[in-house]
């Protein structure tokens, strides 16, 4: 029996008419054959860990949410700010919060 080995990155999918498990079965590391009910469930888990690893990267350190902060501004702040950013090649999140470093650095006691 021949065994197929896949790569999977993370511009690849794979639908049903992609492997046939019967006719090209792939073994896992484990050694364990993969079938059709294991990859169903193997697709769930990674379909939710996807969904989890939605979004920026953390500023905590990797699978830790970092906290927000949240606040309005005036329309003239809000431009001066996306200036800054586009000028500077960043994102205006990140204009943000390098101000609020810069202020809690200078006023914490």
């Amino acid at each position: 029996m021949k065994t197929n080995k896949y790569r999977v990155g993370p511009e690849a999918t794979i639908s049903d008419d992609d492997v046939d498990l019967d006719l090209n079965p792939i073994v896992l590391p484990s050694g364990k054959v993969l079938d059709n009910e294991a990859a169903a469930v193997l697709g769930e888990l990674v379909a939710a860990r996807v969904a989890r690893n939605r979004g920026r990267p953390s500023l905590t350190h990797p699978g830790v949410h970092s906290p927000q902060v949240s606040s309005r501004v005036n329309p003239e702040l809000k431009t001066a700010i996306e200036d800054i950013a586009s000028r500077d090649g960043i994102r205006p999140a990140d204009v943000v919060r390098q101000a609020l470093q810069e202020y809690v650095a200078t006023h914490s006691d």
